[in-house]
């Protein structure tokens, strides 16, 4: 079960409940439910209504980058078995591997459609029906399915675990299932859709993350503006707004915000580290120096914070702070172009002390 440690991040929205009934459930579980993914998110949760907002391209692009993190990423049904608001299927014993290699279906396919909760496990091991899916998937593939088309067909006709049963086609972009002699589209209504509106937030903040993606700061700055009048508790809308506002040329406006999230997280590394960049660029380095010296008492690990210190203090020509925290920075990357350039200053330190020694 989930303790304090424990910081969950959603990635598109649940189609099970909204994000605000998540945070209650996670909050009740022990851990945390942030918006957006920090340095801290410690499980990413993939909600199933993300398979209808963004091209299959798009979210492989953004399970790739997820996959680059150390966090757990969780389908929505292994979140809500995580939440034990779901119980965890039994008579399940198959590994990855054998379930792969018995249903003949590429591992890239199986993994997109294990994230959409396509099988009755959502991880392994895998039951026997979970290998019957799998084949069935495997056969729609075979005849040019992809695997979004899938994605979003499979939950129309109700649980996953009935399709065992149905004879799966494939046309175009819809599936059908072929029921004695006649064909009928998976077209039903889902089983848990929301009205549009049950949480508004999910979609401001979606689309501000697109368009701040696009560089059109404004407009996302708008966005993070309404998610914090319907939440004024979600630093990470805070955060994303001061960065938009720091890239429109506000840089009080800026400020403010990143006290505000940092206020609402005092736990929010970035958070810090980004404020800290804002007041050095505004000459402002004692704060700029307080500001990194907390991102890294938060994340000892958190090597940009490092590296922007150790250059702070050469900046304030207080030498050996800097080669400090350049040693310190080299321990923890030491083949980078950034890790030649602390190489770099270590030594010109090392030759100015001997000159002042000498």
């Amino acid at each position: 079960m989930g303790n304090a440690g424990t910081i969950f991040g959603i990635v598109g929205a649940l189609e099970a409940f909204p994000r605000r009934l998540a945070a209650r459930a996670v909050e009740a579980a022990g851990g945390q439910l942030r918006r957006g993914i920090n340095r801290q998110t410690t499980h990413v949760v993939i909600g199933r209504k993300l398979i209808d907002r963004l091209p299959d391209a798009e979210i492989e692009t953004r399970i790739a980058a997820l996959r680059e993190h150390d966090t757990h990423i969780l389908s929505e049904r292994g979140f809500l078995t995580w939440l034990r608001l779901l119980d965890p299927p039994q008579h399940s014993s198959l590994t990855r591997a054998a379930l792969l290699e018995q249903a003949r279906l590429d591992a890239h396919t199986f993994d997109m459609l294990a994230l959409f909760d396509a099988f009755e496990h959502s991880a392994e091991p895998f039951s026997f029906r979970d290998l019957i899916l799998a084949r069935k998937y495997a056969g729609l593939v075979a005849g040019g399915a992809g695997w979004g088309a899938i994605a979003r067909s499979i939950h129309r006709s109700g649980a996953v675990t009935s399709l065992t049963a149905l004879s799966l086609h494939h046309r175009g972009d819809k599936l059908y299932v072929q029921d004695g002699g006649a064909s009928a589209e998976m077209d039903g209504q889902r089983l848990l859709d929301l009205a549009p509106d049950a949480d508004q937030t999910e979609d401001y903040f979606a689309r501000a993350e697109g368009l701040e993606a696009g560089k059109l700061f404004a407009e996302a700055a708008t966005l993070y503006e309404r998610c914090l009048a319907i939440d004024p508790t979600d630093s990470v809308a805070a955060f994303n707004l001061a960065n938009c506002l720091k890239a429109l040329g506000r840089p009080a406006d800026a400020a403010l915000a990143y006290a505000r999230a940092i206020k609402l997280d005092p736990g929010f590394a970035e958070a810090w580290f980004n404020f800290a960049g804002l007041l050095r660029d505004l000459k402002r380095i004692p704060a700029a120096r307080e500001h990194l010296n907390r991102a890294i008492a938060i994340d000892p690990g958190y090597a940009d914070a490092i590296y922007n210190l150790a250059t702070l203090e050469y900046e304030a020509h207080d030498l050996r702070e800097a080669r400090r925290w350049w040693l310190r920075y080299l321990e923890l990357d030491d083949h980078s172009d950034w890790a030649k350039k602390a190489t770099r200053g270590i030594a010109y330190i090392d030759l100015e002390l001997r000159k002042s020694a000498g």
